[in-house]
């Protein structure tokens, strides 16, 4: 029996997402996968492929839907890294489209890789967010540093409250 693509299925139900570190190869194939449809495909911020350095060194999260209990495939993430002790970013936060404003899903990313960073002794967390995500973040204690612009988009450079980022997602 072969299972349908991600995109032929409804959004999933809050309770039929798992959030997590990625502990499987498939798992961070899939959110690359997902960010090039995302990042260079649907949005145009780059050509063929947004693949950088700081992917060999960064964790990755994921959204993965489930089925019968099991992890299916991902359906959101984000990627974390410390860049000098105790300064943590986040970066590449995706959905896929047709999940977008379903089950909370971004906001249960930024704030696992918040408490994931916190866990590994982060004092500061900082991302860059494009300007039409600003609002949720503000919404989850985040402050803008300053506007910047990558790759020619408007964004903000955006730093988490960590005393008010309490718990992981799940």
């Amino acid at each position: 029996m072969m299972l349908e693509p991600v995109e032929s299925l409804p959004p999933f139900r809050s309770g039929d997402v798992g959030i997590r570190i990625a502990t499987e190869a498939w798992e961070v194939v899939a959110y690359r996968r997902l960010r090039r449809r995302v990042f260079c495909d649907e949005q145009r911020l780059f050509l063929g492929d947004d693949h950088d350095a700081i992917d060999a060194r960064a964790m990755v999260l994921v959204a993965a839907g489930r089925i019968a209990g099991v992890l299916d495939d991902v359906i959101g993430g984000v990627r974390l890294w410390e860049d000098s002790p105790g300064s943590w970013w986040g970066g590449r936060l995706v959905v896929h489209a047709a999940h977008r404003g379903t089950a909370g899903i971004a906001s249960r990313l930024v704030r696992l890789a918040v408490a994931t960073a916190c866990a590994r002794g982060a004092r500061s967390f900082r991302a860059t967010v494009q300007t039409s995500n600003v609002a949720l973040f503000e919404r989850l204690g985040w402050s803008i540093v300053e506007h910047v612009a990558v790759r020619g988009a408007p964004h903000a450079l955006m730093a988490a409250a960590l005393a008010r980022s309490g718990g992981a997602a799940s």
